[in-house]
């Protein structure tokens, strides 16, 4: 592996970038002034919307290259506030509102660096989609420039924010599991995620194709690598970037892990052999220092055997269901095995975008 300004202390700040340093206050009468660019189906401007009243924060500005998706969202802010927001089609534009103290970027993901990196040299602090990046030269860059521009961002792995996640963390690292020797998920669905956007009527007249394209060599319009970017990789790497980021996040969320040292990875399009080019079937396989091994699968051609495990040497904590309590199942004949069919009570934990707000 080598990249330019490759090295793993960087690396480790890469993928830890959250609440980063203290942004301008924002008193009882001085409501924050958020800016939405991107309002496809992640569900971000609901969120913001629902967490306004007890963030002190407004969304003012929204921004999209489809015309639908820009009217769409206008029309919901202006429901919930009782007034129309402003309207954009460039992110450029936002950027320049000086009244606009913060983005929320929901946009295809090889937009999300530069786009960061505009944002925070704009002064504005930013939520923003993960993948954070699709590359390590891309993740450094937008890393550098939010740590010279002091804002306030996060990242949008929300997984981490689940009360069941942070039960599990506290559980894990009380020593409830024994020692973590492996962490499993298979993650699986009969089509890939893109075919159902992909299936959205989209008109070259309703987008700025060049702004969408950004930085991603010039082709001519074509409306299934818009409206199905998830499927190409040059807009997105599939279930790595789309599945796995959420799954080894967690990984270090629970554990505390920093860096594997070791990694390997296959995928390819075996199931669905269309025009599109991310994969449909991936494998990865990790192994940390701390003393355990990660193992990930995608299967875009079968929905079963969907799960998600830790193995420990007390017991195997059942993570499959991501927003309900753990459960456990024992070492049969293990004298410290944990009890058969235990649970993991909640842990209180603050929704990942109010978190932000917060801030």
């Amino acid at each position: 592996m080598s990249e330019s300004g490759w090295n793993r202390r960087r690396f480790v700040a890469a993928a830890s970038v959250s609440a980063a340093a203290a942004g301008r206050a924002i008193g009882a009468n001085d409501r924050l002034s958020v800016a939405i660019v991107g309002c496809g189906g992640r569900g971000l401007l609901k969120e913001v919307l629902g967490f306004s009243t007890a963030t002190n924060s407004e969304v003012t500005v929204v921004c999209d290259t489809w015309r639908q998706q820009r009217e769409k969202a206008a029309a919901a802010v202006a429901e919930a506030n009782g007034r129309q927001p402003k309207t954009a089609v460039r992110y450029q534009d936002v950027l320049a509102m000086k009244d606009v103290d913060a983005v929320v970027i929901g946009t295809p993901d090889h937009q999300h660096c530069t786009m960061l990196r505009d944002s925070v040299r704009a002064g504005k602090d930013a939520y923003i989609e993960k993948p954070l990046a699709m590359n390590l030269k891309e993740a450094l860059e937008a890393v550098d420039a939010v740590k010279q521009s002091g804002r306030i961002v996060q990242v949008g792995t929300q997984v981490r924010s689940f009360a069941s996640s942070a039960a599990g963390r506290a559980f894990v690292r009380s020593g409830g599991l024994g020692s973590i020797f492996k962490i499993e998920q298979s993650r699986n669905a009969y089509r890939p995620y893109w075919h159902s956007y992909a299936q959205r009527p989209v008109e070259q007249a309703d987008v700025d194709w060049e702004s969408f394209l950004m930085h991603v060599k010039h082709r001519p319009w074509n409306a299934d690598q818009y409206a199905g970017w998830y499927g190409y990789r040059d807009f997105s790497l599939g279930p790595q970037t789309g599945l796995l980021s959420h799954f080894i996040d967690l990984v270090h969320f629970v554990t505390g892990a920093k860096f594997p040292q070791k990694a390997t990875a296959m995928g390819g399009t075996f199931r669905w052999k269309d025009a599109r080019t991310a994969p449909d079937s991936f494998e990865a396989l990790f192994e940390y220092e701390e003393g355990f091994l990660v193992r990930y699968n995608t299967s875009f051609g079968t929905s079963s055997n969907n799960f998600l495990k830790f193995f420990g040497t007390r017991g195997v904590m059942d993570a499959t269901q991501w927003a309900r309590p753990w459960v456990l199942a024992g070492q049969p004949g293990e004298p410290d095995s944990l009890p058969q069919g235990a649970t993991i009570p909640e842990v209180g934990s603050t929704p990942h975008m109010k978190n932000w707000l917060e801030c």
